[in-house]
């Protein structure tokens, strides 16, 4: 079975399957530290109350069996024991089976967490990660050398995530086009990063390079990659530099980094020994046939299931995220098609005054990645993803994004409720719930370099109007 391996690319599966058990059990230690507050028993958006309206086979997992807090923290915290024995290489040291048991658990777990996680799980990133995770059961391990059909479907993905995003570009906002995107998009996006304030105020022109590699890196490297080497290997390390200053220039969870990990199996392992200091290849066993007919039949599968999102990418109203069916295979993907030109943020307010006057002082909710204090640098947090911070985002956008949730995050906060005030990053009202909440809408900016210096504040933010009006807990 000659032509169904190809043994110079095992450096690259190596690193690939390293990195994913990694940025699971990022996915994993973000869902233990927050589960509770968002989706547990009393959270914000109950997956009791979920799992109860909607069948198993629209969201098919193992808490439709059975869901209690600590049972979730269970399925977490094996997801995470898993993930870091793969990590650290327990894939390779048992025999292939075994080590496609421990991909296929890592991948059914997960799977369960986003299937109940609505609207907090309703990110490119979480599907992303289970796509890539069920491929990744079939890539073998250092028994087999890497089977050419699965680095194909990697590649494949890979290239549905660049010219998806690519596409919805072009078809989208007119800056993309005049290339001036990048004017707002670093003030602008959901979760700036401690390099963003640098990065927006590089001067235009430079602007207009990033966007035009943009589309250089989404558009044409992405069809490269099913060209012959060395090509191939140029478009994808192409692809891992723009990454890595996406990486650089905000906070995008794990998104950015499973690309670098899908493009570093394009790398021919071989012309890169040829100019690195890389080991040799492992001594690779026969290929087991019941393992070439599981890929094949794979294969035939994720090909059939690529109808959906090639129509989409060839529909004049393509849609920009979605997954076509229940497991999350084989998605369609993209993202800003539009750019804000302006930033709002919701600022929560409280305060533990019985009665409200022109006088009142309100004191300030603080999250811990989003912005809010003016002087507050932005903290890098990704890869890992804090997920009310990102729908506060969404909130400020429009409050229809905020409508399922928002309501029972203020009559948590009148509560004083430990656990939701985990997710903040201070509680102004330590000794007693506050009295009344407010959100108030504001707009942020970068400050320029001259307002750096005289006032130390990374954002400037204007009062707009009132997001909810003074509220209090009905007695």
């Amino acid at each position: 079975m000659e032509w169904f391996t190809d043994g110079d690319y095992w450096l690259g599966r190596l690193v690939f399957q390293r990195g994913l058990a990694v940025v699971y059990f990022v996915a994993f230690l973000s869902s233990l530290r927050q589960f509770r507050a968002l989706i547990g028993e009393r959270g914000l958006l109950p997956v009791p109350r979920f799992v109860a309206s909607v069948p198993f086979r629209r969201s098919p997992g193992v808490f439709h069996f059975h869901y209690s807090d600590r049972f979730f923290a269970g399925v977490v915290w094996t997801g995470m024991a898993l993930s870091a024995a793969l990590a650290a290489g327990a894939g390779d040291r048992v025999p292939l089976w075994a080590s496609m048991l421990m991909w296929a658990l890592l991948w059914v777990l997960y799977l369960s967490i986003v299937n109940v996680g609505q609207t907090w799980y309703a990110f490119m990133w979480e599907s992303l990660l289970l796509e890539a995770g069920f491929l990744a059961i079939f890539l073998g391990n250092e028994r087999i050398a890497p089977p050419v059909l699965v680095l194909f479907l990697l590649r494949w993905l890979l290239f549905r995530l660049e010219f998806g995003a690519g596409l919805i570009k072009l078809r989208g906002d007119r800056c993309w086009r005049d290339l001036t995107c990048l004017y707002y998009h670093h003030e602008t996006q959901p979760m700036p990063g401690p390099l963003s304030w640098f990065f927006h105020h590089l001067p235009r022109p430079l602007h207009r390079v990033e966007t035009a590699a943009n589309h250089v890196a989404q558009l044409g490297a992405p069809v490269l990659l099913f060209a012959p080497q060395p090509v191939a290997s140029v478009a994808a390390g192409f692809i891992v530099v723009t990454q890595l200053w996406l990486v650089a220039s905000g906070n995008f969870a794990w998104l950015n980094w499973l690309a670098v990990l899908l493009a570093v199996t394009a790398i021919d392992g071989a012309r890169a020994a040829e100019v690195l200091p890389l080991p040799g290849p492992p001594a690779f066993g026969a290929t087991p046939a019941w393992y070439a007919g599981l890929v094949i039949a794979v294969t035939a599968l994720v090909a059939v299931l690529s109808y959906w999102p090639v129509r989409n990418l060839l529909s004049r109203h393509q849609l920009m995220n979605y997954s076509f069916n229940p497991l999350h295979l084989v998605n369609t993907y993209g993202a800003f098609g539009s750019i804000s030109r302006i930033r709002h943020e919701v600022v929560i307010e409280g305060t533990d005054e019985p009665g409200l006057t022109g006088d009142t002082e309100w004191k300030e909710y603080h999250f811990r990645g989003k912005p809010g204090d003016v002087a507050g640098l932005p903290p890098q947090v990704a890869p890992y993803h804090l997920r009310l911070d990102w729908l506060m985002w969404f909130a400020a956008l429009s409050p229809a994004y905020a409508t399922p949730w928002f309501p029972a995050l203020l009559l948590k906060l009148l509560d004083n409720d430990p656990v939701v005030l985990k997710l903040l990053r201070a509680n102004p009202f330590p000794a007693a719930p506050p009295v009344y909440l407010r959100a108030r809408l504001y707009r942020y900016r970068f400050t320029d370099r001259r307002e750096r210096r005289r006032t130390g504040a990374w954002w400037h933010r204007t009062l707009v109007g009132d997001y909810v009006p003074p509220v209090m807990k009905a007695p």
